[in-house]
């Protein structure tokens, strides 16, 4: 694709990138077929070849409208087009550049702007997030439909295990929604790890991940809170971890660009790259260790698998769980249209409300027409979209295995 950015932005790191990015672009069309907005809507502006015109307009100087705004907006960042590219477009980092440079010039209507504010205020600060579901868990049979089902019922945390001299130590980020909507999660996945001589090292003073500020065009702000994680990382890495394991793959696929994201950063950008090196999902670290996992005594062994598009798209990790899952004895039901997003999306589903609802009917009719027991999911977000409509249980798959010969789950 050819393109003539503006002589502005020709001379920036990130118009560099985009005009590398858009210049790999062959307008094909693939990434249609694979598209879940453009499969809804069916305008072409609402899929990634057409997003990727209006931000090429945008870059070469056109200003943008509502409009240029409103299809940036639809897009779910499911990546799925870079799965299905025969380019190579990582059309990811392209919708980022385009949703910032327009966020910079269309201005929102207040209680848009105020949503999106709300939701960058709170979802990454841990406590305060923690304490205003808390109060909503309370009252939730008071509160209207549809906010209801945002609060999902309150899970016991089981504890922690105690701190062993493992000869083998990770990190583990806990997120910033993740404890307090499922603190099952964290507390599980160490204990597993424990079952398995792996130790986990605690960071309280790391921080959401950044891609919330990331996806709703706020760059800066996110590489703020890079900082903070790999400060809060670092004396543990010099110390030895062998890995930061991200058990929300939304939130892996972040951590795992903090070498591109921080390029710019000389004072950051070699810690950085050390802390993507070091990133890992659960599976990849349990793959190695799979001759001695097994199914949880009280887990169901029909279950269906979600691979969110984090996992699947963005880490290019699809089909490693459903294959680690079948292997050590789950039987795992048939899933049609598997690469497509169910709708969440971080806070798609807040920001976009009647497509993402109509992704979730869409996705749980699928996943469900196997007739599972559970549902298995490997992030939070997925996990509490599709638990608050779903027939059957929704969890992450770490619930469901332990080591062989556990006695206690």
């Amino acid at each position: 694709m050819q393109t003539w950015l503006s002589e502005d932005i020709q001379k920036t790191a990130q118009g560099q990138e985009a005009d590398r990015i858009l210049r790999s672009c062959t307008h094909c069309g693939f990434c249609l077929a694979t598209c879940p907005t453009y499969q809804l809507l069916g305008d072409e502006r609402d899929s990634p070849r057409g997003r990727i015109y209006l931000i090429k307009q945008v870059l070469e100087g056109h200003e943008p409208t509502a409009q240029t705004q409103l299809h940036l907006d639809r897009c779910l960042t499911c990546r799925a087009c870079e799965t299905t590219c025969p380019s190579g477009v990582q059309y990811g980092r392209l919708a980022d550049i385009g949703r910032e440079l327009v966020e910079q010039q269309v201005p929102r209507n207040r209680p848009a702007a105020l949503k999106r504010l709300a939701l960058r205020w709170i979802l990454p600060r841990r406590r305060l997030f923690t304490t205003l579901l808390r109060l909503g868990q309370q009252v939730r049979p008071l509160v209207p439909a549809a906010l209801r089902a945002k609060i999902p019922p309150r899970r016991a945390a089981p504890a922690w295990p105690a701190r062993a001299p493992h000869r083998r130590q990770v990190l583990l980020l806990e997120g910033c929604v993740q404890p307090a909507m499922d603190p099952v999660i964290n507390p599980q996945t160490a204990r597993l790890l424990d079952q398995l001589g792996i130790g986990v090292v605690r960071t309280p003073a790391s921080v959401c991940c950044g891609a919330i500020d990331q996806h709703l065009g706020h760059p800066e702000t996110a590489r703020q809170r890079i900082r903070q994680n790999i400060d809060a990382w670092w004396p543990a890495i010099e110390a030895g971890a062998e890995a930061i394991v991200v058990n929300a793959s939304g939130c892996g696929v972040q951590v795992k660009d903090y070498g591109h994201l921080m390029a710019e950063d000389p004072d950051y950008v070699d810690k950085a790259k050390r802390v993507s090196a070091l990133c890992r999902d659960p599976v990849e670290l349990l793959l190695e260790e799979e001759q001695r996992l097994e199914p949880a005594a009280d887990a169901p062994r029909a279950i269906a698998f979600q691979s969110p598009c984090t996992l699947q798209h963005g880490q290019k990790l699809g089909g490693r769980v459903e294959g680690l899952l079948s292997r050590i004895g789950f039987s795992l039901t048939p899933v049609p249209d598997a690469h497509l997003c169910c709708g969440s999306a971080g806070t798609y589903s807040v920001l976009q409300p009647e497509l993402s609802e109509r992704l979730r009917r869409n996705k749980l009719t699928n996943l469900q027409a196997g007739k599972p027991a559970l549902i298995a999911t490997a992030n939070i977000g997925c996990l509490t979209h599709l638990d608050a409509a779903a027939d059957v249980p929704v969890r992450h798959w770490v619930e469901l295995i332990q080591a062989k010969g556990t006695t206690t789950s």
